[in-house]
């Protein structure tokens, strides 16, 4: 009588490729998940703590041919200063004018009115960021 063998003998054939495989994909699996979470930290660290001033376009006006006011809404610390910068463009998208608007009045919350010469009439005004110094 002869016996059936349902699967290969041990250690005759070495370990499967399969399972390398399986082996490296977690490796490589488990390196790239850490790395996601450092980076996922460091940005929710920089948007919570490294951001001391930020502001926000309300609306703007253009008031003539070569000229556009920009409303602002800045929020900041009290005793931090900085720098925004806004630019505006034409209905072609050319950058026609742009201004590093200074913060420097005290207060967590301001809204001002800017005004930004330009160099041919105006369609749109943008923020591009604010830094503080």
């Amino acid at each position: 009588m002869s016996a059936v063998r349902e699967s290969l003998p041990e250690g005759r054939y070495g370990r499967s490729a399969d399972e390398r495989a399986d082996r490296k994909l977690k490796i490589v699996g488990s390196v790239l998940g850490g790395l996601m979470v450092i980076l996922l930290g460091w940005f929710g660290w920089y948007y919570v703590v490294g951001s001391k001033i930020s502001a926000e376009v309300i609306r703007f006006q253009v008031t003539g041919e070569n000229e556009v006011q920009v409303h602002l809404e800045i929020r900041k610390d009290d005793d931090v200063t900085g720098v925004c910068t806004v630019r505006s463009q034409s209905e072609d998208g050319a950058e026609v004018g742009r201004k590093d608007l200074p913060v420097d009045e005290r207060g967590t919350r301001l809204d001002k009115i800017y005004t930004i010469r330009t160099t041919a009439k105006a369609t749109s005004a943008e923020l591009l960021g604010c830094t503080a110094r």
